[in-house]
């Protein structure tokens, strides 16, 4: 299997080893924790969105 271009989450700390990285993958969006990079998590397309508004919803109703 080819192995995917892994992207850090933005809000890494100072680009250290406990970030969040994601990659497109074949059908999907594969995730995993920097620390833990043989863990990853697969999920659709949909479902990755809707993780993403969870999180930015959350972050706005935390800093309201």
């Amino acid at each position: 299997m080819d192995r995917p271009p892994w992207q850090r989450s933005s809000m890494c700390a100072g680009g250290g080893n406990n970030c969040l990285e994601i990659a497109a993958v074949k059908g999907g969006i594969a995730l995993r924790e920097s620390t833990e990079p043989d863990q990853v998590i697969r999920t659709g397309p949909s479902a990755f969105r809707a993780l993403v508004r969870g999180i930015r919803a959350s972050a706005t109703a935390d800093s309201a």
